[in-house]
């Protein structure tokens, strides 16, 4: 129960991060967060019980920069649902491959990778996509970070997240 997922979120419900239970506890006993929801039973000691939550508000208001999807290989993975974005076949065994390569000027970018599967990126080399004579299935872009690509992976555990995620889906 120690690793359970706690959704944090701002003073104006703006969903901020996950954080574990013992985290959470820390911040509504030191009065810095208040219960939302807490359909999780009870913690108990030997003189006194405390609500297990699920979802916490902070007691002050935190500006933070809009926040930016990281760039890694599992993101990457991720972005592009688990296909190479040459010949579109689903694969396990992915690799990135640099659009414009990185010898010809070509950046760590959201924007110039892609994911492809090993016979692709063999296939294409140190090449252009144009002189390997293939082609993008999608054009890459740095994906949005919405509420449904930053938590829906938590959403099958914690169904009562939902409400406070709904306005930050999309």
């Amino acid at each position: 129960m120690n690793n359970a997922a706690v959704l944090l979120l701002n003073l104006n419900y703006e969903p901020l991060n996950v954080c574990n239970l013992r985290r959470a506890l820390g911040m509504v006993l030191g009065g810095k967060a208040e219960i939302l929801e807490n359909g999780r039973g009870m913690i108990r000691s030997a003189h006194q019980a405390w609500p297990i939550p699920s979802v916490i508000r902070l007691a002050y208001m935190i500006r933070r920069p809009v926040p930016r999807v990281r760039l890694c290989r599992k993101e990457l993975f991720r972005r592009d649902d688990y296909t190479c974005q040459y010949c579109g076949r689903r694969t396990s065994k992915l690799t990135m491959d640099h659009v414009v390569p990185r010898y010809r000027g070509g950046e760590y970018t959201w924007e110039n990778l892609v994911s492809a599967c090993p016979a692709c990126n063999r296939r294409k080399g140190g090449r252009s996509v144009a002189q390997a004579r293939m082609r993008l299935l999608h054009s890459p872009l740095e994906p949005k970070p919405t509420g449904k690509y930053l938590y829906g992976s938590y959403l099958d555990e914690n169904e009562e997240w939902a409400k406070f995620l709904r306005g930050w889906w999309e």
